[in-house]
């Protein structure tokens, strides 16, 4: 009996055997087989990927630093470190989904795999293979929630790369579509509101995410979006709608990060914003920044009162509650920003004060990425006001100091022994100010114990005993670094006490270029050394010539500036005037005349001094020319005739057709004296007088020519030409760049198509040299090296404090490939400041395991070129640029 019904297991399980080694084929259409595949597929290799997946949507979100002072972005932005720091788990989606489709061709879990690929495509940018998955999808799959999926991801795609047009033929596919599921419905209206934000169409995102809200299920995903609705609707000035969708944002689940700003919101729509009571409402803000649950938003708080202060054009009360603010701990770096941000516009909208303005300017920028919405616009202005404090700083420093040099030795050194008084009598002045305006207000010093108050005798809470120790420890041993053995008597007392001007001085002297207390971060001001304020002093002729040329070209800029980026023609006016009075033989004097001819246009006042001038002293400039031809000065007429006629003056200089060429190069600046070619037709003017043999005309224009133009390639071009002078071929070496320019600088605004000038050029770099511009030290290394170079960021800092002391360098590390680890060392405010720092790194900086190799392939790169770095990781390409152009 036993032996039969052994018989029967042995059958039945060879049997079974059977059944799954052929329901094991992946390509036989057997009900059993595809109940086998449907079954292994969806609840291993494609069950697994889509967790994955959603892990990794998850991680996107988290790491996702929300900007409440803006309106949220309908997607949460693919942050690429994330993506670069998850690439394992999209390489394990990525094999998993195609062990689904090879393994189990004939399952209905092959399409969800092909568009999880799709997916991981587009997360790792691969935008050409994420669309060809999509389109593929939607063309052979018989699944309609996978292909609407596919499809909505597609628009989604088409929306980041910005093709509009075939954005919109996705939609339009996709409205004719029936039975849409709700769960991709929601999506669907959701990547329609973000079409219409990257459009900025901001009216039309609400409309599209309230159809979303009508098919989501999540309750975050709900919080979200009403909260995004209710900031449109404030925007856009309905306060009592918008009031409805914060309340409705603090339901659900959200974050309490959200549920303070929905509260804070929705509070200011409905009451603050309409108050009368402003005692009332200053009470709201006091008791929120006394709630201990919201300590981690109390900069937010004080932002936002600072903000109601402002409209009630209470200024210095503004300023105030910024400034604290801004000393409040926080991880939030967009919202310091934000802050620093507002005390800038403040300073330069109701105080007109430039400097200022720089300087909060520059704190702002360190808290934005270049991710930020408002990065570049704020990076545009700064460069703006960096210029500004660059011309005023350098002309208040350079005529105090020449000023000083017509003392007498004996009359400095008094001078210098007054100033130093001075200096510590308003230093110990600021720290009692410091002592007596401490405040019991909620705002300041909540958590402070009696025995802080400010009339404590002890050492650490009395800011004047601090300041007096600071002054006589100065007095005594000079400036002294925080090392060890700072009291050793080797030190030198010029080692110890030397510095030069600390460049982020809010409040330089106006009456002298001599600073006063030397203050780095976190420390009391000191008094600065009297040995060296007196060696800033000029002694001799060619130091003090130089000066006076620095502050010529200091006038100039700062009166082009003013009139043409500030909106200032008064203030630029009397900048030009200067220039004029002090350097009456100065090159800059024709486009100074005229730049003070459109300023008092500008101002409805008298033009006919200006223009007589003009026509008196430069009958021949450009400028002049404008003036008295101002219907063909500028405009899309004149920069589309100039460049055609420029182009036809090249071919002709091409050719050698010197005296056609000239003719027409005339002609064009006669009748467009200032298009957006002129600077490109005077420097193939002053080409051809090199072709014609006349060297010392050819010299002295292109000189002329140097010091006039603004275009910073072609300033390149025309130094490396006089540079070269005197090779087989004179200018020769402009004339493939010249070619190579075409029309671009012309800046057409015609559809009308013109030819390309001849001679196909090389391909045109994507960087350029712009040495005005702040710049940053690069040191590549490989990683590996990078990890064994231990000290490097140790013996770097000691370098700088021993070369750099009052330069304020900083040091940074980030991985730019897998190759490639970079040292960052900034800022320097120049090129020749880099290049200067660099000469001196080669020189002198070692460390362990680093070859003077790793060190020669060091170089320097300005900001926006560093941005195209970052963007392309091809640092070969920029050496390339990098060892051409410096």
């Amino acid at each position: 009996m036993n032996k039969v019904l052994n018989r029967k297991i042995l059958l039945v399980a060879y049997l079974l055997g059977c059944v799954l080694v052929f329901s094991c084929t992946s390509q036989k259409d057997t009900f059993m087989n595809r109940l086998y595949h449907n079954t292994t597929a969806r609840f291993n290799a494609y069950y697994l990927a889509k967790e994955k997946m959603e892990e990794l949507d998850r991680k996107i979100m988290e790491e996702y630093e929300e900007d409440f002072s803006q309106i949220l972005p309908v997607f949460y932005p693919l942050d690429s470190a994330v993506i670069e720091g998850s690439e394992a788990e999209l390489d394990e989606i990525r094999s998993l989904c195609s062990k689904a489709i090879d393994w189990h061709r004939i399952s209905n879990w092959v399409d969800p795999s092909y568009f999880l690929l799709g997916k991981v495509d587009y997360y790792m940018a691969n935008f050409d293979d994420a669309q060809n998955t999509f389109k593929y999808l939607n063309v052979n799959s018989k699944q309609d929630e996978v292909r609407h999926l596919s499809l909505i991801h597609l628009l989604r795609l088409f929306v980041d790369l910005e093709k509009f047009d075939d954005a919109v033929y996705v939609m339009d596919f996709l409205s004719k579509e029936t039975y849409i599921s709700d769960e991709n419905r929601y999506m669907l209206y959701k990547t329609l509101a973000y079409y219409y934000e990257a459009k900025k169409e901001q009216d039309m995102v609400a409309p599209a995410l309230f159809r979303a809200l009508e098919f989501a299920e999540n309750k975050n995903d709900i919080s979200r979006i009403n909260f995004i609705l209710g900031q449109l609707y404030q925007r856009a000035g309905l306060d009592a709608v918008a009031y409805e969708y914060y309340q409705k944002a603090v339901t659900g689940s959200p974050t309490y990060e959200r549920t303070f700003f929905a509260q804070l919101f929705s509070q200011q729509v409905a009451e603050l914003e309409k108050s009368k009571d402003f005692r009332r409402v200053r009470s709201y803000y006091d008791d929120l920044y006394k709630d201990r649950k919201n300590i981690e938003f109390r900069d937010v708080i004080l932002y936002e009162k600072a903000m109601f202060e402002y409209k009630q054009e209470e200024i210095p009360e503004s300023i105030r509650l910024l400034s604290l603010a801004a000393k409040e701990p926080t991880e939030n770096r967009r919202q310091k920003g934000y802050i620093y941000q507002k005390l800038a516009d403040i300073y330069l909208r109701d105080n007109n004060d430039y400097l200022t303005t720089k300087y909060y300017l520059d704190s702002a920028m360190e808290q934005f990425r270049e991710t930020d919405r408002n990065y570049a616009a704020l990076a545009a202005q700064k460069e703006v006001f960096d210029n500004y404090a660059l011309n005023f700083e350098l002309i208040q420093r350079n005529d105090s100091l020449i000023a000083l040099s017509k003392l007498s030795p004996e009359e400095q050194e008094a001078f210098v022994e007054d100033f130093l008084k001075n200096e510590e009598a308003r230093l110990l002045r600021e720290a009692e100010a410091a002592k007596s305006n401490k405040s019991s207000r909620p705002f300041e010093n909540l958590l402070a114990s009696v025995g802080g108050a400010s009339g404590s005798t002890f050492y650490w809470d009395n800011p004047t005993a601090i300041q007096q120790g600071a002054i006589e420890f100065s007095r005594v041993w000079g400036k002294r670094d925080l090392t060890d053995h700072w009291r050793r008597s080797n030190k030198s007392f010029q080692e110890s006490s030397m510095g030069q001007q600390d460049e982020q001085n809010i409040e330089p002297s106006a009456e002298l270029a001599i600073d006063g207390g030397e203050q780095t971060d976190g420390q009391v001001p000191t008094l600065p050394d009297r040995n060296s304020l007196l060696e800033r002093i000029p002694k001799d002729e060619s130091t003090i010539k130089n000066m006076l040329d620095e502050m010529e070209d200091g006038y100039f800029n700062l009166g082009k500036l003013l009139f043409f980026d500030l909106k200032e023609p008064q203030k630029s006016i009397a900048y030009l005037e200067k220039l004029v009075s002090q350097y009456p033989n100065s090159i800059k004097k024709p486009e100074a005349y005229y730049t003070m001819y459109l300023a008092f246009k500008e101002l409805n006042e008298n033009t006919a001094h200006y223009a007589n001038l003009l026509n008196e002293e430069f009958p021949d400039s450009q400028y002049t020319k404008s003036v008295n031809n101002p219907e063909s000065v500028s405009g899309t007429q004149a920069n589309f005739e100039s460049s055609r006629n420029y182009r036809e003056a090249y071919i002709l200089y091409q050719s050698n057709e010197f005296d056609q060429s000239r003719s027409i190069i005339r002609s064009t600046l006669d009748e467009y004296p200032l298009s957006k070619n002129t600077d490109r037709l005077l420097l193939l003017d002053i080409m051809i007088s090199g072709k014609s043999g006349n060297t010392q005309e050819f010299v002295q224009r292109l000189e002329t020519y140097i010091l006039n133009v603004n275009d910073l390639d072609l300033l390149y071009l025309a130094k490396n030409m006089l540079r070269n002078f005197g090779g087989t071929e004179d200018g020769a070496l402009a004339d493939n760049t010249m070619a190579a320019e075409g029309t671009s600088e012309g800046e057409l605004e015609s559809t009308e198509s013109i030819d390309e000038t001849p001679e196909t050029p090389a391909e045109e770099s994507p960087y350029s040299l712009n040495l005005n511009q702040t710049h940053v030290f690069i040191l590549a290394i490989e990683p590996g090296i990078a990890s064994e170079s231990k000290n490097l960021t140790a013996d770097l800092e000691n370098f700088h404090s021993q070369n750099f002391t009052n330069d304020r360098l900083r040091t940074g590390t980030i991985s730019l490939t897998r190759e490639n680890t970079i040292v960052i060392i900034s800022p320097f405010s120049n090129g020749e400041k880099a290049t200067k720092y660099r000469e001196e790194f080669l020189k002198s900086f070692n460390t362990e395991n680093l070859s003077e190799e790793l060190k020669m392939s060091s170089f320097v790169i300005s900001i926006e070129n560093f941005q195209q770095l970052n963007k392309r990781k091809d640092i070969d390409e920029y050496k390339a640029f990098y060892k051409e152009s410096y």
